[in-house]
């Protein structure tokens, strides 16, 4: 976009979203309310814009079929608490993982990797996790920050294994096909799940945390049966939407009435009273994370309007770096702005910044959008945003400073994951060239 002449110069507006922006982050404005409140000053001085800009481009952002995918998604994982089907989906984790050392921390992530599949949100995994596995990890003498740490750390798998509610914004906001992205993320997560799981089990070895005995096979296979109906949630979502038979939003309504038909008429599980909570919890969410899409946009098109994104990455480019060091300069941004800014708007606005920087090295879309979420997710257990982690320390009733520590070991080897997929990109593109590669470029 070219600007009018203007009254501001790209520097001095940069200077006045961001100063503003960050000046009423650290007056503990909620991030949504501050990204819609720092485009005010710019309105006010330009004489080209007014504040009714901001309502346009808000509304402009909601005008999108594919964001209906994410109060769906949401509305699934909370059918599926409410439902049973999470309590069976936590029996056969057991099963499967529970005689490995440190089995209920083992179980933990193994539900995570499940629960990844079917909701979307790691928020959503965060809280109902917390609530299942904090106390019980503590009555088998499991340390609390270690507890808060690996439940917060296995949250994030939530918006790497799709389908993703990121990958839904990063598809519709930068053009790249969502099928693509929900086949990329697999083995990333997957990965990420392995060294979690690894972790755990150094941790076990060291502290001397308790193992279950191991199932029989028959205990297995019970526990896999009642679990099969539960288990299609994710082929349904992932299957329908790389096969063509319906679109992201399409499969998260369809989703939502598969979860409904498990929980009322399958395990016959869900009452009124608890459909009226997972609606209620929905709409929480859903208002949150939708109001952040709208100010990120108004936010992103008076980036675009001064054409700050151009001005910052003038001087970078002119490092002449290949695709592996724009990788790793692409997921150092995302690191730092995840430290301070929920996924959703640091997509909008920082993943439009860095697009024509990935563009320019020949970077593939489907591997820098992966790059950015990757690391995006591991922003939900940094402080002093860290939304998983606050969720998590909070319903363990500790300080986000006392367990940070073992966050901060646990994100070592996730972030040898994240280096891995920089590296390597066939580690985020096999799938997709294998299955579906018209979805690339």
């Amino acid at each position: 976009m070219s600007p009018m002449a203007t009254v501001l110069t790209p520097s001095v507006a940069a200077m006045i979203l961001f100063g503003v922006f960050f000046g009423l982050m650290a007056l503990r404005v909620p991030v949504a309310v501050a990204l819609g409140l720092a485009c005010l000053p710019i309105m006010l001085i330009e004489p080209h814009l007014s504040p009714m800009n901001i309502v346009q481009e808000t509304f402009n952002a909601y005008n999108s079929f594919i964001l209906l995918a994410v109060p769906f998604f949401l509305l699934t994982a909370n059918l599926m608490n409410v439902g049973g089907i999470t309590d069976r989906l936590v029996r056969l984790s057991r099963a499967l993982v529970g005689h490995f050392p440190g089995g209920l921390a083992q179980v933990n992530v193994v539900l995570s990797i499940f629960f990844a599949g079917i909701s979307g949100s790691s928020t959503a995994d965060a809280a109902s996790q917390s609530k299942i596995f904090i106390d019980a990890q503590r009555k088998e003498g499991y340390d609390d920050s270690f507890s808060v740490a690996i439940t917060a750390v296995s949250a994030v798998l939530a918006v790497i294994i799709p389908p993703s509610i990121l990958m839904i914004v990063w598809g519709g906001v930068l053009t790249v096909s969502i099928g693509a992205l929900f086949l990329a993320g697999i083995v990333p997560g997957l990965l990420i799940g392995g060294v979690q799981m690894a972790t755990v089990h150094a941790y076990a070895k060291l502290r001397g945390y308790p193992t279950y005995p191991r199932s029989t096979l028959a205990e297995a296979g019970r526990a896999m049966l009642v679990s099969i109906p539960a288990l299609m949630t994710p082929v349904i979502i992932i299957g329908g939407k790389i096969f063509g038979w319906f679109t992201a939003t399409e499969s998260a309504a369809i989703a939502v009435l598969y979860a409904g038909v498990l929980s009322i008429v399958v395990y016959r599980e869900m009452n009124a009273k608890g459909l009226y909570l997972a609606l209620l919890d929905t709409g929480k969410l859903a208002a949150v994370a939708l109001f952040c899409v709208g100010t990120a946009s108004a936010f992103g098109w008076l980036l675009a309007y001064y054409q700050i994104p151009k001005a910052l990455l003038d001087g970078v480019q002119t490092w002449n770096m290949g695709v592996v060091g724009a990788g790793f300069f692409i997921a150092f941004v995302f690191l730092v702005v995840g430290c301070f800014l929920d996924a959703i708007p640091a997509i909008i606005i920082v993943g439009t910044i860095l697009q024509p920087l990935a563009k320019s090295v020949g970077m593939d879309p489907v591997h820098f959008a992966m790059v950015g979420i990757v690391s995006l997710a591991f922003g939900l257990v940094t402080p002093p945003y860290g939304l998983c982690l606050m969720i998590a320390c909070s319903i363990a009733g500790i300080r986000m400073m006392d367990a940070l520590r073992d966050t901060c070991i646990m994100l070592l080897p996730m972030l040898g994951v994240l280096a891995l997929v920089i590296v390597w990109p066939d580690v985020v593109l096999f799938l997709p060239k294998l299955i579906s590669p018209e979805f690339l470029r």
